[in-house]
């Protein structure tokens, strides 16, 4: 996958490149003010780097970081060569060294994260990305959409579909097409936890490839050409699992919300026992027709009974309906599973005060208001791992 995302492409390469250009150059002018054996092995390392003679290159950043293995600029430019060279254990040391002497070089933590993509060490890599992309990644394009499409992976293989949709379709909405993103975005939007798509001379991995393109396609909001996409792959595969599911989310963002219930419905003809169908109904039909989702609320909440966004989406429709008594229950169960949620604790306010539990009903609005900054995170967790409705409540 490395060598189809980053040699192909030439997207990591490059910055690669670049970046430890700038490092090597920077060095070399040190060097050449204050000359020393250290200084010259530096000078005479970017000298061999840039002249394309990496072995060489690597050995002197070696000897040189051996006299002084506080030399960060040093460590980068060695890591990215093992980088490179398909060094990944050897590379993974060298950034964890970076990262070591300069705790917020986000670009150095990306690329570790990289290394132990590369390693199979899934979970370090997903927190590793995600901490560069809160420390900031240099501002590179390249090396940004290649730790974009590697944090859509490791999500997607994670089973946070949801995550993984709104990393890969940044990709989309800059403008980045290929089969390698086709491929995972396909994944992502038929919820499957392969570490690949299916050979594209089954049926499996052309519906994987069109739906994929249709996703992609939607991510960079051009709704028709991703209906194109989709209707194409209804005709050859109607019955293959989920597809009706990924149509209707793609007709949701296109705020096609009739054509995405009629999906939805599809879907559940074709799975009469799926909650995900229904639970986007019930989302669907929130505060437009709430009525109706509540049916389709009620049948996935009975069908996946420890799925907490059923309870939560039940909650909201009762309460929409007023139905107070019953929403009581269903958004104490949601707020269970996340007991820090601002979102449910604003909607169960709600419900205690209809109920007459006004002393309950101040309490929660009091701890909402200290909450308030948190808001939104554990519902989003609980929407990314379901791969929910993103609903909020609204009083």
């Amino acid at each position: 996958m490395r060598k189809l995302m980053e040699r192909r492409s030439g997207w990591a390469l490059a910055v690669l490149l670049a970046l430890a250009c700038r490092a090597a150059l920077a060095q070399t002018h040190r060097a050449q003010q204050s000359p020393s054996q250290f200084d010259a092995l530096a000078k005479r390392a970017a000298e061999a780097r840039e002249a394309g003679h990496a072995d060489d290159a690597a050995k002197l950043y070696k000897r040189a970081l051996a006299l002084n293995p506080k030399w960060s600029e040093g460590w980068w430019s060695l890591g990215t060569l093992d980088y490179d060279a398909d060094r990944f254990a050897e590379a993974q040391l060298e950034f964890l060294k970076v990262v070591a002497l300069d705790p917020k070089q986000g670009t150095a933590r990306a690329m570790l994260g990289l290394c132990e993509f590369e390693q199979g060490q899934a979970e370090k890599a997903l927190k590793d990305i995600e901490a560069a992309k809160a420390l900031g990644v240099l501002e590179n394009t390249q090396l940004r959409d290649v730790v974009l499409y590697h944090e859509g992976l490791l999500l997607q293989r994670a089973g946070q579909f949801e995550g993984a949709k709104a990393a890969l379709a940044s990709l989309c909405l800059e403008g980045v097409r290929s089969a390698e993103l086709a491929g995972a975005f396909g994944l992502v939007a038929l919820r499957m936890r392969d570490a690949a798509p299916p050979s594209s001379t089954t049926e499996a991995g052309m519906v994987v490839q069109h739906v994929g393109r249709g996703a992609c396609l939607s991510g960079a909001k051009q709704y028709e050409a991703a209906k194109a996409e989709f209707e194409n792959v209804l005709r050859r595969a109607p019955h293959y699992p989920l597809v009706h599911y990924a149509y209707g989310r793609v007709l949701i963002d296109a705020r096609d919300r009739a054509g995405a219930i009629a999906q939805f419905e599809a879907e559940i003809a074709e799975q009469p026992k799926s909650a995900l169908p229904r639970l986007r109904i019930a989302a669907a039909d929130y505060k437009v027709d709430s009525v109706a989702g509540l049916k389709y609320a009620e049948e996935a909440v009975q069908l996946d009974p420890n799925e907490p966004l059923g309870h939560y989406l039940l909650g909201l429709l009762l309460l929409d309906t007023g139905v107070y008594e019953r929403a009581v229950p269903e958004l104490e169960a949601a707020r269970k599973a996340f007991p820090q949620e601002a979102k449910i604790e604003l909607s169960l306010a709600t419900a205690y005060a209809h109920v007459g539990r006004t002393a309950d009903a101040r309490k929660k609005q009091n701890s909402t208001r200290q909450d308030e900054g948190a808001a939104g995170e554990s519902l989003n967790g609980m929407l990314q791992g379901t791969d929910g409705a993103e609903v909020a409540p609204k009083n």
